[in-house]
């Protein structure tokens, strides 16, 4: 379905990929925050709205008929680097529980803000699949 990319030689990364090929049908899901359905936040916890903003990835994701597995590319924006730091295990746990164990190409970075002010997280994906 999808080829990971790993140069010969480099270490494996943990958690991500540091390529994906993929050939089918292209899904870009916007970027998605930590709120529910009616656009409220339920929580201000790090872990809680990463979940959150990952399952509303998974949801967008599935309108296309797409699932978790065909996720080829993720960015993540979070606002404050230490606190994602500090919540790794988490962060991971929480990852595990909506994506799975798949890891496609990842970036992540500190900004300012984000639009929504109580938003910690905001992720972006891009996917293919398969036809």
């Amino acid at each position: 379905m999808h080829t990971i990319l790993q140069p010969e030689g480099w270490a494996k990364p943990i958690g991500y990929a540091n390529g994906v090929a993929a050939h089918g049908r292209l899904v870009f899901v916007g970027g998605q925050v930590g709120w529910n359905a009616e656009c409220k936040f339920e929580t201000d916890d790090f872990v809680g709205q990463v979940r959150q903003t990952l399952a509303n990835v998974v949801a967008v994701l599935a309108e296309a008929g797409g699932e978790p597995q065909h996720i080829t590319s993720m960015t993540w924006y979070f606002t404050d680097k230490a606190e994602y730091l500090a919540n790794l295990k988490g962060i991971g746990e929480a990852y595990r529980a909506v994506i799975g164990r798949h890891f496609p190409a990842m970036a992540a970075m500190q900004v300012v803000a984000l639009v929504e002010d109580r938003a910690k997280v905001e992720i972006q994906a891009m996917a293919v699949i398969p036809e």
